[in-house]
């Protein structure tokens, strides 16, 4: 590992001096490219300092253990032993450190926040989980841009689109895709009995052409009126859009905001992901069914959550995770959350395993 580390320090070094380079500095593109590996390699730098230092002091240690004094060994050897355990915590989180990320961590997403089962309580929760990540959003920095709503009959949405922006936004929300279950007693219920109601969630990455192996040329685009809801504007004005990728006949569209240009990137965004995703599959031909992530596969039939109000109880089913204060998460406290599925995620990429989010 040592070897690695060396490596990793030399090349963040290198970084170091071209980020003084004006050639770099006045090229933007390049330099924010360089900026953006120096930043990713910085921990794993400091952490590799961090752990030769701690070397260098068990060794003085040890040597301490040949001479006369007892009591400097006795000194010696506690040093040693506490040495010895803050390495090894030290080299876990390198290893951790050194998992390949994954590349669309750092993207922008579009979040889309459905009712599921359960009527008109499926609507309220949707609304309640809408408003739990924007107050979470907003704990993180991140911008939020309204892209298509649709209101329930007694509140909340049968359907809510939004553009997240900001630091590795994909990063932390994938792990919010699924099936979201709530138990509790609905407003609506007279007799006070506890209900099971749904709501789907998908955190999809803003992807840019470059990110997928395709050619412009083998895009079709087509505008069209949408229609449905939305009032009169959508359907006098061609504000949907469609992509075709002519080689596969892949298709997608969207007529979720009046804007003709916001449909065109959600649209797009929309084909890359199903091209992208065609393209791993048929990359992984041949090799074994990879095990399912305990993180989950983002299937929207898949039931990754339970939010039990009577009992105050969050349960993540992912990672047996319980939880009792829901009344806390549901203000936008979801940060510990994530960060156990993100090192329960880890752990499975140490055992070597293939994990896909």
């Amino acid at each position: 590992m040592h070897d690695k580390l060396e490596a990793i320090s030399n090349r963040f070094y290198d970084l170091e001096e071209q980020m003084s380079d004006p050639k770099v500095v006045n090229d933007t593109a390049r330099f924010s490219k360089v900026h953006k590996e120096y930043k990713d390699l910085q921990p794993i730098v400091a952490a590799f300092k961090t752990l030769k230092q701690y070397e260098s002091e068990l060794a003085g240690a040890k040597e301490m253990l040949n001479e006369g004094d007892e009591e400097l060994r006795v000194m010696a050897k506690a040093e040693i032993t506490s040495l010895q355990e803050e390495i090894e915590k030290l080299e876990t989180e390198i290893k951790e450190l050194l998992i390949p990320k994954d590349p669309e961590d750092s993207k922008d997403i579009i979040l889309e926040i459905r009712s599921g089962t359960g009527g008109d309580e499926a609507s309220i929760f949707a609304g309640d989980l809408l408003r739990m990540y924007t107050r979470f959003f907003e704990k993180q920095g991140w911008k939020t841009e309204l892209i298509y709503e649709n209101q329930g009959a007694v509140g909340g949405y049968n359907k809510v689109v939004l553009e997240v922006t900001g630091d590795d936004v994909y990063g932390k929300m994938k792990f919010e895709s699924g099936t979201h279950r709530v138990q509790r007693v609905p407003k609506t219920e007279a007799q006070g009995r506890v209900h099971t109601s749904a709501a789907t969630v998908v955190a999809v990455p803003k992807l840019e052409l470059d990110d997928v192996n395709i050619n412009k040329a083998d895009l079709r685009v087509d505008t069209f009126r949408a229609s449905g809801a939305g009032g009169q504007h959508v359907n006098k004005t061609e504000s949907g859009v469609r992509f075709t990728h002519i080689p596969t006949g892949i298709v997608s569209e969207s007529t979720e905001s009046r804007s003709q240009h916001k449909n065109r990137e959600i649209a797009m965004g929309r084909l890359l992901s199903k091209i992208q995703e065609a393209q791993v599959q048929l990359h992984n031909e041949g090799i074994a069914a990879q095990r399912k992530s305990i993180v989950g596969s983002g299937d929207r039939s898949e039931k990754i959550r339970t939010y039990n109000f009577p009992q105050n109880r969050l349960t993540d089913h992912r990672i047996n995770l319980t939880l009792y204060n829901l009344d806390v998460i549901m203000d936008g406290y979801i940060e510990d959350i994530i960060e156990k599925l993100r090192v329960a995620d880890n752990a499975e990429k140490m055992k070597g395993q293939s994990v896909y989010v």
